[in-house]
């Protein structure tokens, strides 16, 4: 099978690009920064799958999976991304994802279940799969897509200044998100927040 691979981290590209590549199965025919850029890639390669990251500069991974599957209709779409949110999977899948990772998976995990994808089987992960069929708690209700993401990244006990990197946001932004979140769930401080998370 023909892979590229998207995510602004050249980093985790090089990683996956190296690992999947020793795979006899998998040929790695090309890397994207951005959304944008892998739909230059997909016209110019015709690969089979994108194995697509969510949070990117310029056309994100969601934005980026609809236009790939009006375009390219016969490349699947792997979601791979640290976002875990309720929100984020159904906006993937709603724009035509065939599988959704995290990036807590084991890379040496991937290669099978590209294959998997690649035989016509959807994918997901099994928190994935938790997230979709658990109960949304009202709580978490008053809280916006983004807000969310920052929440369970405070769960996660990120600084605030790691959050920002991992968010494309300042600082000072997270801040005050922060405290309007405490705000809003009537939490005081970051334990109280993060318990909040956890027990919605």
């Amino acid at each position: 099978m023909k892979l590229i691979i998207v995510d602004d981290d050249a980093l985790i590209r090089e990683s996956l690009s190296l690992t999947l590549g020793l795979e006899d199965d998998i040929e790695v025919v090309g890397e994207a920064e951005d959304g944008r850029a892998a739909l230059a890639l997909c016209e110019k390669l015709q690969p089979d799958i994108a194995l697509m990251d969510i949070r990117m500069p310029n056309v994100d991974g969601i934005t980026a999976t609809r236009l790939m599957r009006e375009k390219f209709p016969n490349v699947k779409i792997m979601m791979l991304t640290t976002f875990a949110d309720k929100a984020n999977i159904q906006q993937a899948l709603s724009a035509g994802a065939n599988g959704y990772l995290l990036k807590t998976d084991e890379t040496d995990g991937v290669a099978g279940k590209l294959r998997t994808l690649m035989s016509g089987s959807g994918v997901l992960d099994p928190e994935v799969l938790n997230q979709l069929t658990r109960p949304v708690s009202p709580l978490m209700d008053k809280l916006s897509t983004r807000e969310r993401d920052i929440t369970r990244l405070v769960a996660q006990g990120l600084t605030n200044k790691e959050i920002a990197t991992q968010l494309f946001l300042s600082e000072g932004t997270v801040r005050n998100r922060i405290i309007s979140i405490m705000e809003k769930l009537k939490v005081s401080n970051r334990t109280q927040l993060g318990v909040a998370y956890y027990e919605r």
